[in-house]
């Protein structure tokens, strides 16, 4: 391991990330009940204009009135981008007004660390002022060709940031790819092409201590289309993926919880190998196959998010 190395950030049960429009109470109200590990409540593009300060005022309600940790559920904002005028309103008003309760906010379109830079200050002004005991986290939305060219110096950008996401539909049209669903495949291509563009992103997270989300899948009447594209997040190291409806949340929780085998299988390979380093080797063979400090490594994440998804149980 390289001398550098940079802590996680904090670590959060993050398999299914449902998105609700901050327009729609009666949503927003379903989700406190709902199998997502976390619940995004949004000000961004599910919201219309005319309705933006209304949404902004469902949300801090609903924050301040319902109790989401009962729930075992991590509420985040996603707030309007820097390039409009309601995104200062929304980070004064939900933080000012329902801080206390809320997880993260999750930035959209980060072109540049410093669009995360001047919520950071924001946000660590407000909570100094309100005196807040919690610390808002931050997570950040590439969506951009500008924030993808970036996303290496984004993943640094601050203390606060936790997360990154991949937002296919309008890192789509930034690059002006053609492709026939968002987060779907096009014939046209042989292959899968935001492979690249999640596989970076991924490798920026992991590089830094972030958490990579792979984004949102268009066609909610595509189960099939859905799990495929979430077990290809997941070989790439993605923990977990957005449903933008209730339709998927159970898809992604399937593909990003371990499998019983998969789990007994890395619990064997870290038996394995304490056995081996007690008798001074540095590796061991389980099943026919070698194994090593790299395979310890990859079988302690296995069992570690196991846990964790037990502890949530």
């Amino acid at each position: 391991m390289s001398f550098t190395q940079f802590k996680p950030a904090q670590q959060r049960l993050q398999r299914c990330e449902l998105a609700v429009p901050g327009s729609n109470p009666r949503m927003i109200e379903k989700a406190l009940t709902c199998s997502a590990d976390y619940v995004f409540l949004d000000l961004e593009d599910a919201v219309a204009p005319d309705d933006k300060v209304q949404a902004r005022k469902n949300i801090i309600a609903a924050l301040n009135e319902h109790d989401w940790k009962s729930h075992s559920k991590t509420v985040s904002v996603r707030i309007n981008g820097l390039d409009t005028h309601y995104m200062y309103r929304d980070v004064v008003d939900v933080v000012e007004q329902a801080g206390s309760t809320l997880d993260t906010i999750l930035i959209p379109k980060v072109g540049t660390p410093s669009d995360v830079y001047m919520v950071d200050a924001m946000v660590t002004q407000i909570e100094e002022s309100k005196g807040f005991e919690n610390r808002i986290g931050l997570e950040a939305l590439i969506e951009t060709a500008l924030g993808m060219a970036n996303v290496e110096a984004i993943a640094t950008s601050s203390s606060r940031l936790e997360a990154m996401h991949f937002g296919v539909a309008d890192y789509a049209a930034s690059n002006r790819a053609r492709t026939v669903n968002i987060g779907g495949l096009n014939p046209d291509y042989p292959g899968d092409q935001w492979h690249a563009a999640i596989s970076r992103m991924t490798v920026a997270c992991r590089a830094y201590g972030l958490r990579p989300i792979d984004g949102p899948f268009g066609d909610f009447d595509d189960p099939e289309g859905y799990l495929l594209a979430a077990r290809r997040a997941a070989a790439l190291g993605c923990e977990g993926k957005w449903a933008i409806h209730p339709k998927q949340i159970d898809l992604a929780n399937e593909v990003f919880t371990p499998p019983d085998a998969e789990v007994n299988k890395a619990k064997r390979i870290l038996e394995e190998l304490d056995k081996a380093a007690k008798e001074g080797k540095g590796a061991a063979s389980l099943d026919g196959k070698m194994i090593d400090a790299a395979s310890a490594r990859m079988a302690e994440n296995i069992v570690r998010a196991a846990e964790a998804i037990a502890a949530k149980s």
